[in-house]
């Protein structure tokens, strides 16, 4: 684990347990709602799930020695799949939306898994969580591409639901056979 993505002192575990059990629910039905959304190519509604501050980042994996595991994935500023804010994030959606993305039409057809949810710190109204995802995609006729891995995201409370601040995706693969990583993840 990258040391921006290590939970902070134990105050989280200090918490009541009620109290944890009813945010992680809260936390895993927001996540769930975000995958459907993505699934059913609604992705103006899910850029009303992201904050204006986000910052969703993807580094790429490389095969190392055990004496280079800190050089696994690269780190932020260095290259990525993804260094996108929200922004950019609201290009591709237009971009999908247009049907001027030429990788997706026609358009894929995806379903999100998201598990192992762990709430790793609260701070405020910040949440600080890890998750794994299975991002399975089928495309054409016979095109299919899974993505796994685990993701590190923070959400933030507003009001009765969240937002997405970060998300952080760390790819299991090291080689992306795929023609295009045109997806949200």
């Amino acid at each position: 684990m990258d040391t921006l993505e290590r939970p902070r002192a134990a105050t989280w575990a200090q918490t009541p347990l009620t109290a944890r059990v009813v945010l992680q629910y809260e936390v895993e039905q927001f996540l769930y709602a975000e995958a459907a959304l993505l699934d059913a190519r609604r992705y103006r509604d899910w850029l009303g799930l992201v904050a204006d501050d986000i910052e969703y980042w993807m580094p790429i994996r490389r095969t190392v020695t055990n004496s280079d595991l800190d050089r696994e994935f690269t780190k932020p500023g260095e290259i990525s799949f993804f260094d996108d804010d929200r922004l950019y994030l609201e290009m591709r959606v237009k971009k999908l939306e247009a049907g001027s993305a030429w990788s997706e039409d026609p358009p894929s057809r995806s379903r999100h898994f998201v598990s192992n949810v762990r709430i790793l710190d609260v701070a405020g109204d910040e949440i600080t969580l890890e998750a794994c995802f299975h991002l399975y995609r089928s495309r054409l006729e016979a095109d299919v591409d899974n993505w796994i891995g685990r993701r590190v995201d923070v959400l933030r409370r507003t009001g009765e639901s969240f937002r997405i601040v970060k998300r952080h995706l760390f790819l299991d693969h090291t080689v992306i056979q795929s023609t295009n990583m045109s997806t949200i993840f």
